[in-house]
């Protein structure tokens, strides 16, 4: 009996990793069609643009390498999640920065 529950979490769990890798590359799509949207709508600079832009090449790099060897590790998640959550930051940041352009 405790073999199969092992054996049950065990599975769950590698379901789990695989849902947030898809997560992880949904908010990544997201967050370039934002950008992309950002630039069409003058919110903001062709630099930031392109800045955002070589940012969003390093975190699709940085996936790449995770997946490599088709497993993603917690700490492949959170270095990914944490490049993620800081393009957004400097996404809102360059939108709102009130240069007239």
């Amino acid at each position: 009996m405790k073999r199969v529950l092992l054996w049950l979490m065990l599975l769950l769990s590698g379901l789990a990793t695989r849902v947030n890798a898809q997560d992880l590359q949904k908010m990544q799509q997201r967050q370039k069609a934002a950008i992309q949207s950002a630039f069409r709508k003058k919110q903001v600079t062709p630099k930031e643009y392109y800045k955002l832009q070589e940012e969003q090449e390093v975190i699709r790099k940085a996936m790449e390498r995770a997946k490599a060897d088709d497993y993603l590790s917690p700490k492949e998640q959170n270095e990914i999640y944490g490049k993620l959550q800081r393009a957004e930051k400097r996404l809102r940041k360059y939108k709102t920065n009130r240069e007239v352009y």
